[in-house]
């Protein structure tokens, strides 16, 4: 059995994809595997190359 390839997130959706909390833009972190809402203090995981767009689940980050 072969192993899958893992999921790499798809960055064209950045175009499509906002901040949740302040509608405003993010930036893709690829070492973290994270979506970036300076604007909010967030970043929402990617997991399986498919971005988790809850605040529940966005890691506080410092200004």
């Amino acid at each position: 059995m072969t192993d899958m390839p893992k999921s790499e997130f798809d960055r064209h959706m950045l175009e499509a994809l906002v901040c949740p909390r302040t509608h405003r833009r993010l930036d893709y972190d690829a070492e973290r595997q994270e979506l970036i809402s300076k604007s909010a203090g967030l970043a929402y995981p990617i997991r399986d190359g498919i971005p988790v767009m809850l605040i529940d689940e966005a890691r506080v980050i410092e200004p």
